[in-house]
């Protein structure tokens, strides 16, 4: 069965692109131009994956993304503006598997569509009965700021915490090395960008200690660092 895409985009022409473009590539399409019917549609019928302009109407896409959220784990794609870096980050920290930004290639958002729903396919063919048996390796407490490896709280200075935290909250997802500077050092625009591959060996060190794989950490040549589900 082809996989079903919701698409949320007032611009017609972009939307007409899009459409067109998907289709191509053998997906369905459902177009709204509106907030309140996307979640309309979503509770109706789920998608196999949500794309989401950011500027509505009658609100905005981080309106649907949080409203998603609250009760399904729905692979979901931002589009937006190349000047408004803030609503890029927010848009993964509400929990954005990826984002593109205008102007974009159809082909571009195609090729980020199925990167998506293979790593959302991966995800769903884990083994459940095994993580329900086993409690997780990494524990994020938000409150405490904390994270908790093998039965251990590790002891990580602020930015590392940060760091590790970004990437357990998407397990698998690639972080470019701009995306974790915007994200864990947002309040030092200042540092340099090396200051993550820094960090990175510093807390690989910190897991191999508490006994778990350096390798819990991913790096992805000329792409950034994940976090191995």
């Amino acid at each position: 069965m082809a996989h079903r895409i919701l698409l949320l985009e007032d611009e017609q022409a972009i939307a007409d692109t899009l459409i067109y473009s998907l289709r191509s590539e053998g997906f369905e399409v459902a177009h709204v131009t509106l907030v309140r019917d996307a979640l309309a549609a979503f509770a109706h019928q789920a998608p196999d994956l949500a794309i989401l302009d950011v500027g509505l109407p009658d609100g905005n896409g981080f309106d649907v993304c949080r409203a998603i959220r609250k009760t399904s784990e729905l692979p979901i794609l931002f589009l937006t503006a190349r000047s408004e870096e803030i609503d890029r980050i927010l848009g993964l920290e509400l929990g954005a598997d990826d984002y593109v930004s205008k102007p974009f290639s159809p082909r571009e958002v195609g090729a980020r569509v199925k990167a998506i729903l293979r790593r959302s396919a991966v995800r769903a063919a884990a083994p459940a009965a095994a993580d329900a048996e086993a409690a997780p390796l990494l524990q994020l407490d938000e409150g405490a700021q904390r994270i908790r490896c093998a039965g251990q709280w590790l002891a990580l200075t602020r930015y590392e915490f940060r760091l590790l935290a970004t990437l357990l909250r998407r397990p698998q997802r690639i972080f470019s090395r701009a995306e974790l500077m915007n994200l864990v050092w947002d309040d030092a625009p200042d540092t340099a960008d090396r200051t993550v591959d820094a960090h990175i060996r510093l807390v690989r060190a910190k897991l191999r200690e508490a006994g778990a794989s350096a390798e819990l950490i991913q790096t992805h040549r000329h792409m950034g660092y994940s976090l191995r589900a």
